[in-house]
């Protein structure tokens, strides 16, 4: 398989993307602002705010001297912003922990609150060359239709695909991370989930995808994301009069923004739950 390694390698020298939280001048931290707010974000609406975020919060210290509401309020309209709790839980952590420093190993980072396999893996290795299997949506899918010969892999990770995933890292740690972002940018680029562009690919005569004449999915159907007149859309919505406000605001204010009753009582009460809403003894309601 290692005949996959100099074909897109190369292509990553000269095709890679230059993002702030790449290069040998990104920090720690940085990467790790990036890498929670790339998921399930694209990166032209994160590139504005991860440079906000380290203009004003430079290191996790800085994040975890202030009110997690804060957090909330500055991750503006990223979406999910569960996000935004988890980012700064882990910046307390790390203050608390780590002497402000952003971990360099697995271990430590998975045990961060907020932090599963992919990001501690992602950190680890894009952050400081570590050698680990990285396995986002781009890589998965680069992987099932260069390998495997399927046009999409399965909703979750299985054990055979991570294996597969393990057996293809080069020996040696530092091209190890840059494989593991090099397959991330021919996904995000080339090898993307609709209109793959397969003449551009520079493992174009290397895939098993491909050479199989790019047969249609077969497995269930892939689900759509949908947001209008979701509760994802009704809890933006009275989030964002919170972000608009200082202090705490009235249920008036908050009824205004969403007709439906029911609907808008089930995204506050959702809210409450997740921590990005607490209520005052008054009856208002302010970030945490």
């Amino acid at each position: 398989m290692s005949e996959l390694h100099d074909p897109v390698l190369e292509w990553y020298d000269e095709h890679a993307r230059e993002l702030p939280w790449r290069g040998e001048t990104a920090s720690a931290w940085s990467v790790m602002v990036s890498e929670f707010m790339l998921q399930q974000t694209p990166v032209a609406r994160v590139l504005p705010m991860h440079e906000q975020w380290l203009q004003r919060w430079p290191a996790p210290t800085d994040l975890a001297a202030e009110e997690p509401g804060e957090a909330v309020r500055a991750w503006g309209r990223l979406g999910y912003p569960r996000r935004a709790l988890r980012l700064h839980a882990a910046a307390t952590a790390i203050r608390d922990r780590h002497a402000g420093e952003v971990p360099t190993t697995y271990d430590d980072l998975v045990a961060l609150p907020g932090i599963g396999d992919y990001t501690a893996a992602a950190i680890a290795s894009f952050a400081h060359g570590k050698r680990h299997v990285v396995l986002d949506t781009n890589v998965r899918r680069v992987l099932a239709r260069a390998v495997t010969g399927v046009e999409f892999p399965s909703t979750s990770v299985r054990k055979g695909e991570r294996e597969l995933a393990a057996s293809l890292l080069p020996e040696d740690a530092p091209t190890a991370a840059t494989w593991a972002v090099a397959t991330m940018e021919l996904g995000a680029l080339v090898c993307t989930a609709n209109n793959p562009a397969c003449a551009r690919c520079p493992i174009n005569d290397r895939c098993a995808w491909v050479a199989a004449g790019r047969p249609a999915h077969d497995g269930p159907p892939r689900k759509g994301q949908t947001y209008a007149g979701t509760d994802r859309q009704v809890r933006g919505r009275l989030l964002a009069v919170l972000r608009d406000n200082e202090g705490a605001v009235s249920r008036r204010q908050l009824d205004a923004v969403w007709a439906d009753d029911v609907q808008r009582d089930r995204a506050l009460a959702s809210l409450l739950t997740d921590g990005l809403l607490v209520s005052t003894e008054e009856g208002r309601f302010r970030l945490p």
